[in-house]
């Protein structure tokens, strides 16, 4: 097995609480596409990806604060591979759940 792929699932593994409490409204096609977790695009490991939508959802920490540099380059290459990246801070995904599915529904609703 390449060891992007076993990264990506040891991350599945350790997920974060935000991940743990989006991924119980994505999973199982629950608002309408198939997300996939962890999932390797672009030489990089989405937090969340749609395929079929072409959709990755990031999930920031405190850690992001220094790290913007690469993340901006890491949502460039993913746009360059014909996703759309959507951000959102873990103090969003769990204290404003319901306003980040919003969000997702709109980019997703886009696109169909």
């Amino acid at each position: 097995m390449e060891e992007i792929w076993k990264h990506a699932r040891a991350l599945r593994n350790e997920a974060t609480d935000a991940e743990r409490h989006l991924w119980q409204h994505l999973r199982g096609r629950r608002i309408g596409c198939k997300f996939r977790r962890q999932y390797p695009i672009a030489g990089h490991i989405a937090d969340f990806a749609c395929i079929e939508a072409k959709l990755v959802i990031e999930l920031d920490g405190g850690q992001h604060l220094e790290r913007s540099a690469e993340d901006a380059a890491r949502t460039r290459r993913m746009e360059a591979n014909g996703y759309r990246v959507l951000r959102f801070w873990n103090d969003d995904v769990l204290v404003r759940a319901m306003d980040v599915l919003d969000e997702i529904l709109r980019h997703l609703g886009s696109v169909r």
